[in-house]
C-alpha cells in the first residue's frame, strides 16, 4: 500500500506527524555535513527537511513518485515539484550532489532500479540519506502513520542493497523511539520516552537513517531501457481524493 500525498500531508500537520518530523531532524542532524552550495533533492516525501537542509543550498527540487501525488512547493514563488518515476528521474547525468529519501524506498517498485538511478544522477562525491521504517520497531506495525506502509527493511537489508546498488555506507541514525499514539498523556510523554529509547532500546527505532556515497571504482554495465511509465495528467483538485 503507498502513501497518498493527502494523508502525507495531513499527518505531518497533526501533533504526532509534528512530533515524527523533529525526532527525525534531530536525527538527520547527527549526521548531516553541510556542503555549500550543493544540488539538493528531495524523492517521496521530503519537504520537512528540504526545509530545514535547503536553506543554503544552491539549488533544491522536491521529486514525487507517481503513485503518491504531489502537491506545489513552495507556496511562495516558482515551484520547484515534479512528478516523477523513481526508475527514470528526469536528471542528466552527475548532475545533482545530494539526494534524500523519505516514504519512497519502501514503496518503490524494485528498490536496487531506484538506487541504480539515484546512482547515475548523483555527482562523483555525492550522497544519498535514507530514511526507512525499521522491521523491529513499533512504527512498521500500525498502518495509521505513513511508516506503517511499504515494506520495512532492517539495517543488515539496506546496508546490503546499498552496496549492491554500488554505494558506500558512511553514516547511520536513528528516530522514532516513542509509540505512534495520537493519546494526549503518550503525546505528554514523548520526549522522555525519545531520550529513554535513544539510550536503551536504539534497535527498536521506528525509522533507520543510513547516508551513503557513490562508489567509483566499480563499473556498471550500460543498458538501455524502454520506458515502462506514461503519466496522464489527471485534473482533480489539490486535496481531492483518489476515485
Amino acid at each position: 500500500m503507498n502513501s497518498d500525498i493527502v494523508d502525507l500531508r495531513s499527518f505531518y500537520a497533526s501533533p504526532l506527524g509534528q512530533a515524527a518530523e523533529r525526532s527525525i531532524t534531530f536525527a538527520l542532524s547527527a549526521i548531516w555535513s553541510n556542503l555549500p552550495n550543493e544540488r539538493l533533492v528531495g524523492l517521496g516525501y521530503a519537504l520537512p527537511w528540504l526545509e530545514r537542509f535547503g536553506a543554503d543550498a544552491e539549488r533544491v527540487f522536491a521529486f514525487m513518485p507517481g503513485t503518491q501525488g504531489a502537491v506545489r512547493w513552495p507556496q511562495d514563488g516558482p515551484s520547484s515539484t515534479a512528478l516523477v518515476f523513481d526508475e527514470e528521474l528526469p536528471l542528466v547525468d552527475a548532475s545533482i550532489d545530494r539526494m534524500i529519501l523519505v516514504h519512497s524506498l519502501e514503496h518503490a517498485e524494485n528498490p536496487r532500479e531506484t538506487l541504480k538511478e539515484i546512482w547515475r544522477v548523483l555527482s562523483p562525491a555525492g550522497r544519498v540519506v535514507i530514511v526507512v521504517p525499521n522491521r523491529r520497531g513499533v512504527w512498521a506495525r500500525f498502518e495509521h502513520t505513513p511508516f506503517g506502509t511499504g515494506r520495512p527493511f532492517s539495517r543488515g537489508q539496506i546496508t546490503e542493497l546499498l552496496r549492491d546498488a554500488n554505494f558506500t555506507p558512511s553514516a547511520s541514525s536513528d528516530a522514532l523511539y516513542f509509540p505512534p499514539s495520537r493519546r494526549g498523556f503518550m503525546m505528554r510523554l514523548q520526549p522522555m520516552l525519545e531520550r529513554t529509547g535513544r539510550r536503551f532500546w536504539p534497535i527498536f527505532s521506528g525509522v533507520i537513517i543510513v547516508e551513503a556515497q557513490k562508489r567509483l571504482y566499480q563499473g556498471l554495465p550500460v543498458a538501455k531501457r524502454a520506458s515502462r511509465r506514461v503519466f496522464v495528467p489527471v485534473l482533480n483538485p489539490q486535496g481531492a481524493t483518489r476515485g
